[in-house]
């Protein structure tokens, strides 16, 4: 396991280096919900993106928990974990990773360090969702034990964070 993945609650000076990864490292449809208009990372994609994590996890009352996931000192993605309202106790997981660090055990680092978060922070349950065809978090969720189920146009998965650690 990477001892050298850390992860770092989201604050203004993370986010402009979490934008910076970003527009380095990522395609806008990976790291953000979607901006009309030309593609790439236009002036206008940058301030949505820094919007919507000031409204997401920097806002006085934060709808989910974002952290910069950190590789020695160099801001490489992001993860969250939100509540999920519909399911009590429950919250969701989401994880991007830029594109020059995939591949390399980041991504395993970082579910760890998500689980042990939702842990400690009173969650019995852990939800995952991604596209069926997504491989890497088919395996990421493989390297925690848990198998992905499709469900229409998802794969998804519940996990229980009240049995023994993974």
């Amino acid at each position: 396991m990477r001892s050298d993945v850390t992860l770092r609650p989201l604050d203004r000076a993370l986010l402009m280096a979490l934008l910076r990864t970003a527009v380095e490292d990522a395609d806008p449809a990976e790291v953000m919900p979607p901006v009309p208009g030309p593609g790439g990372w236009t002036p206008g994609r940058r301030a949505a993106f820094v919007r919507f994590h000031e409204s997401r996890s920097l806002a006085a009352e934060p709808v989910e928990s974002t952290f910069a996931v950190v590789v020695g000192e160099r801001v490489v993605g992001a993860a969250r974990l939100c509540p999920l309202g519909t399911a009590a106790g429950a919250v969701e997981a989401g994880v991007w990773i830029g594109r020059s660090h995939r591949g390399r055990g980041v991504g395993g680092a970082v579910v760890r360090g998500l689980l042990e978060r939702a842990r400690g922070s009173g969650f019995d349950t852990l939800f995952l969702r991604t596209t069926p065809d997504n491989t890497a978090v088919r395996a990421l969720a493989a390297g925690i034990g848990v198998e992905l189920v499709q469900e229409g146009d998802a794969a998804t998965a519940w996990v229980d964070l009240t049995a023994e650690a993974r």
